[in-house]
């Protein structure tokens, strides 16, 4: 009886031990998988919320350079793919600092543990284990060549796609209105059948990683086997170590097949850092020179001026020469491609000149603060640009700290204003994209009570009435003799009513000033000028 007692006293010891051992490596266990779950948090939190702010510094310096960036720069480059390379390129890159440093950690965390672990308890067995991975290595290398190159195509044609749509949808009117929606279509299916041919063509061979890491890990697996089971027939080992072994190798299979996934990222953030590259190593070809204050007084000489646009390689102007007393108006006349915008675009430094100087207060305009220069010229451009939002906030533009009597008082100056009031919500009407909502003539009004509202020294309006009657251009010209009174004036146009109270008036012609002189001087001048104004005056006749 005794020798029973003590057998069970020992079972029930053996029980107890097993069940405090046990309750030991279940608390084990789960402190383990908490304190994995902190540490998880913690990364995910570090890093994933780092990468939002490295994309959100990133695309602020890419916005930031194509402000800084001159207009020239504008007119090579499409707004679909700048837009493009902003949003997706940033976006790749962003999953290379974020998910991919993330999951490379842990990778080499799982490869440490595992493979210590896996020496520890028996290196042979180890060393068969890894056989595959130089065919891993190898099988990478070439991969991610290949993916790095097709990256590259799909975000050049992801641009393309990006253009196509903006262009279609801000010229949806012309569209519309020559009934050509099927052939837009048409091209449309075109542009994406060549972007889904691109992407399929990289995600082929995105495709070739999990396959290729899951056979490896097969080819693991079969080796562990083997050899280890070889090494439990010979009395090596114990069958425990070839299911420990089996084990180790499946648990590495995440982090193996990771490689694949971080890699494609990797090449992937490459090409989009290699596109973003190419416009942040950009130098703008007008650069601010001066940090100094300035005080601009409005006095303009345009020396012996050539230009020369070296996109087109047309020379706008050709040796032109003229001066503008602070407080005068210039009238510049002449026919299409005459050269009449290249001048105000020259004022506003838009472009260094060719050959020549422009002066600034006898100052050459280069020397000059150019943001002081900007902030006191009011521009209006041909074909007026207004923004999606009220048509307040478009004439505040001008000036941001603007009162409501100001704005009323500019688009009153404008002859807007009656025209605004009759909207449902007047000055809080929201435009449309570049300001359809508005007819031409509207457009053209807001945008010159935005130029005048803005009290600038000098002020452009660049054949800004075309789209207004004859009417209302004599109210919108007399309103503006009163607000520029002390201010340096430039009026290009078509129309001789718009030019003959200037103090000056230049005609163009292939680039070349071939009349000057007064409205007075140049109605009793034999040419183009006398010309114009007999024809103008012969169609208001009739």
């Amino acid at each position: 009886m005794n020798v029973v007692d003590d057998y069970q006293k020992e079972v029930i010891t053996d029980v107890a031990e097993v069940k405090s051992a046990l309750l030991i490596n279940v608390l084990i266990i789960v402190g383990v998988a908490l304190i994995a779950g902190f540490f998880t948090f913690l990364m995910r939190q570090t890093i994933i919320v780092t990468s939002r702010l490295i994309e959100f510094d990133l695309k602020n310096e890419i916005y930031q350079q194509y402000q800084r960036l001159s207009l020239n720069f504008y007119k090579k480059n499409r707004t679909g793919d700048l837009m493009n390379r902003i949003s997706e390129d940033v976006s790749k890159v962003r999953m290379y600092v974020g998910p991919s440093i993330m999951y490379t950690m842990n990778m080499l965390v799982l490869f440490a543990v595992g493979f210590t672990q896996m020496i520890t308890v028996d290196p042979t067995l180890t060393l068969y284990t890894l056989i595959p991975f130089p065919l891993l290595s190898v099988s990478i290398f070439i991969l991610s060549r290949t993916i790095n190159k097709r990256s590259a195509i799909v975000q050049q044609y992801l641009s393309k796609l990006t253009t196509f749509n903006q262009e279609t949808f801000s010229g949806i009117n012309v569209v519309k209105s020559y009934g050509i929606e099927t052939a837009v279509l048409g091209d449309f299916d075109l542009v994406v059948d060549q972007s889904k041919e691109k992407n399929i063509s990289l995600h082929k061979a995105n495709a070739l990683f999990f396959p290729l890491m899951i056979l490896l890990i097969g080819i693991s697996n079969i080796i562990v086997i083997y050899v280890g089971g070889n090494q439990y027939i010979n009395g090596e080992i114990q069958i425990g170590t070839v299911v420990e072994f089996t084990l180790y190798v499946n648990m590495l299979t995440w982090p193996v097949a990771v490689v694949g996934w971080v890699t494609s990222m990797v090449q992937q953030a490459e090409a989009s850092q290699s596109r973003i590259n190419e416009f942040l190593g950009q130098e703008p070809e007008i650069t601010n020179n001066s940090d100094k204050k300035e005080d601009i007084q409005g006095k303009i000489t345009f020396s012996n001026v050539s230009f020369t646009y070296d996109d087109t390689n047309i020379t706008a102007l050709k040796g032109v020469n003229f001066e503008i007393q602070p407080g005068e108006t210039l009238a510049i006349l002449g026919k299409t491609g005459a050269g009449k915008s290249t001048i105000s675009e020259l004022i506003s430094r838009m472009y260094d000149v060719t050959e020549g100087k422009v002066l600034i207060d006898d100052q050459p305009i280069d020397s000059l603060n150019l943001n002081e220069l900007r902030n006191e010229i009011g521009y209006v451009p041909q074909d007026p640009f207004l923004f999606s939002d009220s048509i307040e906030n478009n004439i505040k533009f001008g000036k941001k700290d603007a009162s409501k009597d100001e704005i009323i008082e500019a688009a009153k100056n404008a002859v807007v204003h009656n025209n605004i009031v009759e909207f449902t919500n007047q000055y809080e009407t929201i435009l449309g994209e570049r300001g359809v909502t508005l007819s031409g003539g509207q457009k053209q009004r807001v945008s010159i009570a935005r130029a005048i509202i803005k009290n600038p020294k000098i002020l452009i309006f660049d054949d800004c009435l075309s789209a207004v009657d004859t009417e209302t251009e004599e109210k919108i010209l007399t309103n503006l003799e009163n607000v520029s009174k002390d201010k340096t004036t430039i009026i290009i146009s078509h129309r001789v009513s718009s030019a003959k109270n200037a103090d000056k008036i230049i005609v163009l012609d292939s680039g070349e000033i071939i009349q000057q002189g007064t409205h007075e001087t140049l109605v009793n001048t034999k040419g183009y000028y006398q010309e114009l104004y007999e024809q103008q005056l012969l169609e208001k006749e009739i």
